[in-house]
This record gives structure tokens, sequence and C-alpha cells, in this order.
């Protein structure tokens, strides 16, 4: 009978337990990429004993060092501001930008509370007014206040988003018919080389117009300052989609399409079960691209067709010339780079659920 040593069995389920948790680490790694926090990975495998040394100067490169260079840009920031004279006086720092943040923050939600009370008080009216008998008198009021700087953050992500989903809706079926035809692409390609660098201010007065024309009526689903720059973005953002789309089903293995034919397989079944899984990654590179130009273009749309988002808050504060409004519109810049930088990573985090670009 041969005796086990304890000690080597507990060595060994020691060793079995790290390995499982590197296991762990080494999956979740794959979603801290995708969430932009790839820094956390080396900090868990420091702790859990990995090479610490190793992992130290991985902690460096993806954590200390962008930390230093932001602090590095708010000293700088904050030392030069004060050297800049506008007409509304000095730049604000990063403690001015920072103060009118928290007072657009308490202003939000006062706004919110006041519109809260309105539509209590409209509510409790009508309730009234039924227990009295007088239904017919009912009215359905909207509540006409300044909207607060959530809202208008909020407005902003829903055009850009309306936007970018008719862009995508085009440009992923005709990305493919180019990509598929080599006649399609000779009579998409000139559009796209065309259209592809007008300017979203050039397309605006267009947009207005034809807005105007076609939706006459006053108390649609959508309102008509929505729909231009809705249109505008869509307009600016379809071409890397479109692009991006027509490379990836062009580049598919020919070998593929010829087992398509030899399976005799439909159009559609062609690309849903072959063309579109093939193409995949690079059409998500094109939503990408695609979301981050809408964007941009948004804001500019916003300004000129008075939707009332962050463009328009961005204008009216140029506009209102006081002396806090330089530090709102920083805010208002700092705002737009973060949402920027979220969808960047929201869109990655689909396109990783669909795509195996993420090797997990």
């Amino acid at each position: 009978m041969t005796t086990v040593d304890p000690e080597f069995a507990a060595a060994e389920a020691r060793e079995a337990r790290r390995a499982r948790l590197f296991t762990r680490i080494n999956k979740a790694d794959a979603y801290f990429k995708v969430l932009g926090l790839a820094w956390i990975t080396p900090i868990l495998k420091a702790a859990a004993g990995d090479n610490p040394k190793a992992q130290v100067k991985e902690i460096w490169r993806l954590l200390a060092v962008p930390m230093l260079a932001i602090v590095g840009f708010l000293v700088m920031w904050g030392t030069l501001a004060p050297t800049v004279q506008t007409s509304l006086g000095a730049v604000p720092g990063p403690v001015q930008v920072y103060d009118e943040a928290v007072l657009l923050h308490k202003d939000a939600v006062a706004k919110a509370e006041k519109e809260a009370q309105f539509y209590e008080r409209i509510e409790a009216r009508n309730e009234r007014l039924i227990a009295q008998g007088k239904a017919d008198q009912i009215k359905d009021i909207p509540y006409t206040g300044a909207p607060s700087y959530y809202a208008q953050i909020w407005t902003s992500i829903k055009t850009v988003f309306f936007g970018f989903l008719i862009a995508s809706a085009v440009a992923i079926p005709l990305g493919i018919m180019a990509g598929l035809s080599a006649t399609a692409n000779a009579a998409i390609n000139p559009i796209i080389q065309i259209f592809k660098p007008v300017s979203p201010l050039a397309w605006l007065p267009i947009v207005t117009m034809v807005v105007s024309a076609v939706y006459t009526t006053n108390d649609g689903l959508f309102a008509k300052s929505f729909l231009v720059s809705a249109i505008t973005v869509t307009l600016c953002s379809l071409w890397p989609t479109l692009i991006n789309t027509a490379l990836g089903v062009a580049s598919i293995d020919k070998d593929l399409i010829s087992v398509s034919k030899v399976l005799k397989m439909g159009t559609w079944t062609k690309i849903t079960k072959l063309v579109l899984p093939s193409a995949l990654p690079l059409i998500f590179t094109g939503l990408r691209l695609s979301l981050g130009v809408g964007w941009m273009v948004l804001i500019a749309a916003e300004m000129l067709a008075q939707n009332p988002g962050l463009g328009k808050f961005v204008w009216d504060e140029f506009q209102n010339g006081s002396s806090s409004s330089l530090a709102k519109i920083m805010v208002a810049v700092l705002t737009i780079g973060v949402i920027g930088f979220l969808l960047d990573r929201l869109m990655y985090a689909i396109q990783s659920l669909f795509t195996f670009s993420n090797n997990r």
C-alpha cells in the first residue's frame, strides 16, 4: 500500500486552486479590455502572486502612465488658463470648470423637481375635473420649462442613435450588395466618393428645407429640429459602415463562395449563413466609426437646427456671453468627449458578443 504525503497533496491542491484562479482572471481580462479597464488584470495577477515584478510594469504602463498624463494635462491647463484672456475674462481652469459642473448638476436636479411638481399639479387638476363630472375639460398640458442639462444630454443621445440606426439600415444592405457584385460596387463607389467628404454644415440647409416641406405637422411623433439633426447624422455617418461592409464581404474566402455554389444555397441563406458571419468584424469596425462620426456631426447639427441637445446648449451659452458661459461650454466639451468614449466602448462590447476578435 502506497502512502500519500499530506504535504505533497496539500501543495498539489494549492497549485490546482491557483491555476483555477488564473484561469478566471484571464477570462475576466477580456471583459476588462472591452470596458477599458485592462489595468485591473495585472493588479489581480500581482495580488495572486504571478510574477509581481512583471505585473508592476504592466500596472505602470496601463494605469500609472495614463493617470500621470491626465494629472500633467490638468496642471498645464490650470497653469496656462489664467494667462489667456478673452472677452469674457480669463479662460477657466479645472477648478472653475468642476465648480460649474456641480452647479449644472444642482440646477438639473432643481428643474427635474419643478417638472415633477408641474405634472403632479396637472394630474391633480384632471382628477378634480373627473370627480366634478367635467371629464371633457381634461387637458394634457406639456411642460414648457427650460430643459435641464441632463435632459439635453439625453436628447443628444437619442438623436445620434436614431440617425445611426437609419444609417446602419441603409449602409449594411448596400455594402453587402457592393461586396457581392462588382457591378453594384461600380455603381455605388462614385456616389460614396462624391458624398463622403461633404460637411454636415452643407447638408443641414438641404435637410432643413426638405423636412420643412415634407413634415408639415406640428404635433407629430418627432419634432422638426430632432428630425433635421438625426437625418444630418445619417447622411454623414453611413459611409464608414458602407465602405467597411463592402470590404468585409468582398474579402470573404473564395473557397467559401465556391462551397455555397456547390451546396446550391439561396441568396438569403448565403448572406445569413456565410456572408454576414465572415464579414462581421469589418462591419462592426464600420459601425464603430459611423457612431463616432455621427456623434461629432450631431453637435454641429444641433447648434444650427436648434435641437435641444448638447449642441444647442453650447450655442446658447456662446450667445449668452455671461461670466460663467465659457466654463459651461468647457463642461459640455468634456461631457461630449466622455460620452463619445462610452459610445465607442458600448459598440466594442456589442462587437465582442458577436465576433471572436477577443479570443475568449
